[in-house]
């Protein structure tokens, strides 16, 4: 059994190890990975995202030993090596802590534990639902992408304080579009031909507005530190979307990107903007009906074999539990709902079939059954 020393220095070597994998990033494909990682894993923290990326960087789900069982039903390869990541260790506080610490709070962190999880290409079993699932339709087509473009403009200018315009691209003195703190409008090549490159300029420059605006924290950042984070940021977000734009974004992040120092100081901050704009764009795309749940039409619920709808059912619980968008966490209990219903009519139908070929069996009295339901 490792001692405390042991222990602790194990932990440094694993932070450290993050680090050190950071700091390599400085070259394209090696920050291409790290970008990828960040877009899957957006919802963890940035210390976990640096772990999970040092010990797999092709690692797209991670979930704990049991968790895999009994959420997924799938089990964890023999031998398979464990990814490290942290884990608060939450303490009920005593009045004398709550007085020590100046809170009120009744629960506070007091340190972290890292805790084993597996990535899914290390474990088997019945198939994970992902977000790329549902999407309907390939967003790198031209009309989806520039509904989808469309559709964040209008958002822009309807809800946010932030004024999005177009101008032709012979005005804009060879740049794709541009940022302008004093007035915070965001200008966009209007006859851009390429519909991707046009959706990937508008997230660069609302990466601007948001890191680099005059009120933001972050607005003093020299060039190089804000063009490598807005791009970042852009990349990042084309990815959510499954639509790749490595050929220009990460030439344009390596002509910035050339200081190890940019991009680690960078990387935190990167991470808060991806995240604000990857909620967007998954409600927006939900919004044009580019992504949504794969849903049955009633007729073909009844060709689908009992295997294959409670099947169905169990991967739409899943995604209940998961999602935290109302909109979407409604969308999938009507469809649970649907699944549901013909589970319970193909029972019935079995249970009076039943009964009509084995009348010896003794059916429960109307009143009976009455009185077990609530």
């Amino acid at each position: 059994m490792p001692n405390k020393a042991d222990v602790k220095a194990w932990k440094a070597q694993l932070v450290a190890q993050a680090e050190q994998q950071i700091l390599k990033l400085t070259d394209s494909d090696r920050f291409k990975q790290y970008l990828n990682t960040l877009a899957k894993f957006h919802q963890y923290s940035a210390r976990n995202i640096d772990l999970i990326y040092a010990q797999n960087p092709q690692a797209t789900q991670v979930a704990g030993f049991k968790q895999w069982q009994t959420d997924f039903n799938r089990t964890v390869d023999r031998g398979a090596k464990a990814i490290r990541i942290a884990a608060p260790i939450i303490k009920k506080l005593t009045p004398e802590d709550q007085k020590r610490l100046d809170t009120t709070e009744e629960k506070a962190i007091v340190g972290y534990r890292y805790i084993p999880v597996f990535d899914i290409s290390q474990t088997s079993g019945e198939p994970v639902l992902s977000a790329k699932d549902f999407v309907k339709e390939n967003l790198a087509d031209h009309k989806n992408v520039t509904n989808l473009y469309n559709e964040l403009k209008n958002y822009l200018n309807n809800n946010t304080d932030i004024k999005v315009s177009e101008k032709r691209l012979s005005e804009l003195g060879g740049a794709k579009g541009y940022f302008q703190p004093s007035t915070n409008e965001i200008v966009i090549g209007s006859d851009e031909p390429d519909n991707a490159l046009k959706l990937e300029t508008l997230y660069h420059e609302y990466a601007h507005s948001q890191l680099h605006g005059l009120t933001s924290e972050f607005k003093d950042r020299p060039r190089a530190y804000q063009e490598t984070q807005a791009e970042a940021v852009a990349y990042v977000a084309m990815q959510n979307i499954g639509v790749d734009t490595s050929n220009y974004s990460l030439g344009y992040v390596a002509t910035w990107a050339k200081d190890k120092a940019v991009i680690h100081e960078a990387l935190s901050e990167i991470q808060q903007v991806s995240n604000k704009v990857i909620e967007l764009s998954d409600g927006l795309t939900k919004q044009l009906g580019l992504q949504e749940a794969q849903k049955e039409p009633e007729h073909d619920l009844k060709k689908l074999s009992a295997h294959d709808l409670n099947k169905s059912y169990r991967g739409l619980q899943q995604q209940v539990q998961q999602t935290t968008n109302s909109q979407q966490k409604a969308q999938f209990k009507n469809q649970l709902h649907e699944i549901h219903e013909e589970i319970s009519n193909r029972t019935q139908k079995d249970l009076k079939d039943f009964a009509k070929h084995n009348p010896e069996v003794k059916q429960p009295k109307k009143e009976e059954t009455q009185q077990i339901r609530r």
